[in-house]
């Protein structure tokens, strides 16, 4: 009878450990592909600010880079599934998708109030980037088919919720109790903004004729205008129109609901990541003995 290599309690990989890294981890060349559509999404959000073209030229929506954002997703999909999303983790995987879902067609963003996010952060915390990433990408496309909510602006959407996935699996690992929670609610501030802002970005260049109450001038985007003199134009347009409302509200939903639910929710993920991660690691060990 062969002896059975036994799971140590303090090993490193074990999940939920100071120190501990993702509970899927991502590979090298799944890192790289989730880092080069990263910056490819990035330039399809930031373009028109880099055009050299005549100044007052009419820019038209990118309908190609439109048609190129969902493929580049899906070989993100594809290149981070192969790296390690087994039964256990893609069932896991579903059940956040759905409850995203769920939670956004009860709460479809009126006036800023959304629960979609929290469950992207803390899902990514335990899970790692790749799953994170995957998440952010799941939960829009299947919100948006709940919520008839399918659009030109869904990868987008989906590209950005991704990436608020993907960040909260890359922050520190050793932070436990109070000092994690502090941390992912900083965080959930920050992405809340930044989500708001780069989808801002995402529609703001094809907008005419930009005029808020209260601010004189126009801030509009103006094609071959320096990138600082367009910058400026698109932060006081941003500020004006949903930072001080929309974006501040997503953050204020995101910190409660992660102070409120986040440690009974981070137990039970990373409950689920120990039984996943045991599970194959004894197979393992079966099958090679």
């Amino acid at each position: 009878m062969s002896a059975r290599a036994p799971v140590r309690p303090d090993r490193p990989d074990r999940p939920g450990r100071p120190g501990r890294a993702a509970a899927v981890p991502l590979g090298r060349r799944s890192g790289l592909v989730l880092a080069l559509a990263s910056v490819a999404g990035l330039m399809m959000l930031v373009w028109p600010l880099l055009l050299r073209v005549p100044e007052g030229t009419r820019v038209d929506p990118p309908f190609l880079f439109l048609a190129l954002l969902p493929i580049v997703v899906a070989v993100v999909l594809a290149e981070v599934s192969e790296g390690g999303l087994d039964a256990r983790v893609l069932a896991v995987l579903g059940v956040l998708s759905a409850v995203n879902a769920l939670a956004r067609a009860i709460s479809p963003g009126i006036a800023g109030v959304e629960l979609v996010f929290f469950l992207l952060v803390l899902g990514g915390r335990v899970f790692g980037p790749g799953f994170g990433f995957v998440l952010g990408c799941t939960s829009l496309f299947a919100s948006a088919l709940v919520t008839a909510g399918v659009g030109p602006w869904l990868p987008y959407q989906m590209l950005v919720a991704a990436w608020v996935g993907m960040f909260a699996g890359l922050l520190p690992r050793r932070p436990r109790g109070r000092g994690e929670i502090a941390m992912l609610v900083v965080y959930g501030i920050v992405a809340a903004y930044l989500f708001g802002a780069l989808m801002n970005l995402s529609g703001w260049p094809f907008i005419l004729g930009v005029a808020v109450p209260g601010h004189e001038g126009d801030l509009s985007y103006v094609a071959g205008a320096p990138v600082l003199e367009n910058l400026q134009r698109f932060g006081v347009y941003t500020l004006l129109t949903s930072t001080g409302g929309w974006d501040t509200l997503r953050a204020v939903t995101n910190s409660a609901a992660i102070v409120l639910l986040g440690p009974s929710i981070l137990a039970v993920l990373r409950r689920a990541a120990r039984r996943a991660t045991v599970t194959g690691v004894v197979a393992g060990v079966r099958d090679g003995s």
